[in-house]
């Protein structure tokens, strides 16, 4: 066995009451602490990034191709099904292309009136993000033969037009002439973000055809959603060259800016936070390997003595500085799973969903992150505790070998 080695595995059995044995614990601690914060913090920091995209992707996929023009309006100009893109599964990144059509209405019951946007959508439509949104009912179902009478609305609308599931309600279309259609509420879903809580419901894009007397070749436009949304620029790009002229397109994080520049913001500070952590780990495992080399002195001055090296001697604490960062990371990393295991099965900790946009703590399990994490750690921490390593060099045998 490496001299050095064992040397270290034999300091390991320190006195439990001994004052090294007490600060090693600390080290473990901080150490195993501070690695379980930074990957419970991330795997919130993520949940919530994760959560909330989902829910505006569920609305506005990750890109939006309408007419051009300067109109700010809901509506906009209608287009044809042809967009320049061809087959657009031939264009790297882009998964999926669904039609909409957005018409201004008005809700009108027997207490309330309430002003809306009814985006129209079709059977092409992925309803995947709105399965994660619903609170009651479900989806939407397409007729063959004719326009579908229902609507999804949000929970924020049902509770102020005292709707639900099953029942029916009068829209009111403001045109010339005006018109009026009796719709169905088969879904009532709940996104917490007042954006689309306060304004949209979805139905059959034929209803907003038959409105507005367009045949099935206009459309209000296209949603592009992306196999992987971290690729979003350079897919817009891409899409961009390939569409027509006379079409615009749009990205999502430009379209709901002040949601995505949160994010990002919340992101610094956790970033901010964790380095403050990292910080007080390495500096209490730099402050313990202190310790313990001016406890060991004597040993050390014995070892040179009979002929050992300062690379030998600063072997056995860096072999030492090595267990405790092991040890600290397991048990990190055990504490870390079982919190995200037990808050994302069991929901434990609530959260006030007018502020947060959710009613519990989200985790998303994201393992590049944890591997990351741990790897970060480890590097820092070993290189910090070369530090107090090279006290060694300046220990001289004869003053450090004690006779009692």
């Amino acid at each position: 066995m490496n001299l050095s080695r064992y040397i270290a595995s034999r300091l390991t059995g320190a006195r439990s009451d001994s004052f090294t044995a007490s600060v090693t614990k600390i080290a473990k601690f901080s150490v195993g602490l501070g690695i379980a914060i930074m990957i419970v913090s991330f795997a919130i920091l993520e949940g919530f990034r994760y959560e909330i995209q989902e829910k505006i992707f569920s609305f506005g996929g990750h890109l939006q191709i309408s007419k051009f023009d300067t109109n700010n309006s809901f509506e906009g100009y209608p287009m044809g099904t042809s967009t320049g893109l061809g087959d657009y599964k031939n264009i790297p990144g882009v998964a999926h292309l669904q039609p909409f059509a957005r018409k201004t209405a008005i809700i009108k019951t027997d207490d309330e009136v309430l002003g809306v946007v009814l985006k129209g959508v079709d059977t092409t439509y992925d309803f995947r993000g709105m399965q994660a949104n619903l609170v009651s009912g479900s989806v939407l179902e397409f007729n063959d033969t004719a326009a579908s009478n229902q609507i999804m609305m949000s929970q924020l609308m049902a509770d102020k037009l005292r709707l639900k599931v099953g029942e029916k309600v009068l829209f009111y279309f403001i045109q010339n002439p005006p018109r009026m259609r009796r719709f169905e509420v088969k879904g009532i879903f709940k996104t917490g973000l007042e954006e689309f809580d306060n304004v949209y419901v979805l139905g059959d894009l034929q209803q907003i055809r038959d409105l507005n007397q367009w045949p099935d070749t206009l459309v209000g436009g296209y949603e592009i959603l992306l196999s992987d949304f971290t690729q979003i620029d350079t897919v817009t790009s891409q899409v961009f060259d390939k569409m027509n002229y006379d079409l615009q397109l749009e990205k999502i994080t430009d379209t709901y800016a002040q949601l995505f520049d949160w994010l990002e913001l919340l992101k610094r500070n956790v970033i901010i936070f964790l380095v403050l952590i990292v910080f007080v780990a390495t500096f209490n495992m730099v402050s313990t390997l202190f310790i313990m080399i001016l406890e060991r002195t004597n040993m050390i001055g014995a070892l040179k003595a009979m002929g050992a090296t300062n690379g030998q001697i600063r072997g056995i604490f860096l072999h030492r500085g090595l267990r405790l960062t092991i040890a600290g990371l397991i048990g990190g990393n055990l504490l870390a799973l079982l919190f995200c295991g037990v808050q994302d099965y069991f929901h434990l900790i609530p959260l006030d969903p007018e502020n947060y946009y959710m009613d519990t703590v989200p985790i998303h399990w994201d393992w590049r992150i944890w591997v990351g994490i741990n790897g970060i750690t480890f590097i820092l921490t070993m290189l910090s505790i070369l530090l107090p390593t090279l006290l060694i060099a300046r220990i001289h045998p004869v003053k450090a070998i004690k006779f009692d």
